[in-house]
């Protein structure tokens, strides 16, 4: 595998006011903060957020606040999935035009598409010009041999965010079939297998923005070679890693509420799990083990 972009990338929420519009303000707030915590780069707008449920007005909108408060500090990675071609090409180029430095996107995720689909799909993409990154989710899984065909056969098809289960072992053969047309595998899933990706030779990770210090320092101290502290404070991480799984993306944006980053924890996704009583005391009590392994403000 080629070197190219590595580390941990935050994969931005959406925040909401209370009349369900995207907060802008919040959203360049997020933008600092994850630059404060160590951030390798920003991805918006993805499925952690919630990017299915906005219009094609507030993903460009939202987009272009997270460009321009970026400004090319860290690269940003643009959601462009979509249900059909047609619709991802244009998004591309709406991306393209507020200066994101990459694209990321689902295979189409509505209705089937064929592998030859599929390839028209990235080929499209393809034609604004800018790297892609494709995103392989549980929810429109692709065989590995197609990975390997989509970053061999299309030149801007150059990084792979790897989430579909046993994602390590899809990891670890990409890298070998891909070699040098691939220039990054990043794991997501929240990091719940980021020790094993990492020791697979994962390029990053790209986690929410929630507790990303301590994601980056998990990554940090692997890449000094000390692995034995990468793994503790992967350890002390799994508890809200766990909670994240089990609840939601709403735990995300509550713990970004208590950092000070986010006005509320309101959800775009409809019939989203909503935290109760028992959600937040297990809450306090994880955040209050974690202590000063997450404290940017």
């Amino acid at each position: 595998m080629a070197e190219g972009w590595r580390g941990i990338f935050a994969v931005l929420q959406t925040p909401l006011t209370e009349v369900d519009a995207i907060d802008m303000q919040v959203m360049a707030r997020q933008v600092e903060f994850s630059v404060a915590c160590g951030s390798h780069g920003l991805v918006y707008p993805v499925l952690g957020g919630e990017f299915q449920y906005l219009t094609d007005a507030e993903r460009a909108d939202a987009l272009k606040v997270v460009c321009e408060t970026t400004a090319k500090r860290i690269p940003v990675v643009a959601g462009v999935a979509a249900p059909s071609r047609a619709v991802a090409t244009e998004l591309a180029r709406s991306a393209a035009e507020a200066g994101a430095d990459a694209l990321i996107a689902l295979p189409p995720y509505i209705s089937p598409a064929s592998l030859d689909q599929v390839m028209d799909y990235y080929r499209a993409i393809a034609e604004v010009g800018l790297p892609i990154m494709i995103q392989h989710a549980p929810i429109v899984p692709l065989p590995p041999p197609f990975l390997v065909r989509l970053l061999t056969e299309i030149k801007e098809v150059k990084y792979l965010k790897e989430e579909r289960e046993p994602s390590a072992h899809n990891l670890t053969q990409v890298i070998q079939d891909a070699g040098d047309e691939c220039l990054g595998i990043f794991g997501g899933g929240h990091g719940r297998w980021m020790m094993s990706e990492m020791e697979r030779g994962s390029s990053g990770f790209m986690p929410a923005a929630q507790t990303l210090d301590l994601y980056v320092k998990t990554w940090d101290a692997f890449q000094a070679g000390d692995r034995a502290e990468a793994r503790r404070l992967y350890n002390a991480h799994l508890p809200l890693i766990n909670q994240l799984i089990m609840v939601g993306l709403q735990v995300c944006k509550e713990v970004l509420v208590r950092r000070g980053v986010f006005e509320n924890n309101l959800m775009r996704t409809p019939g989203a799990v909503q935290m109760d009583e028992g959600d937040h005391l297990e809450l306090d009590a994880i955040l209050e083990e974690l202590g000063d392994l997450i404290g940017v403000k």
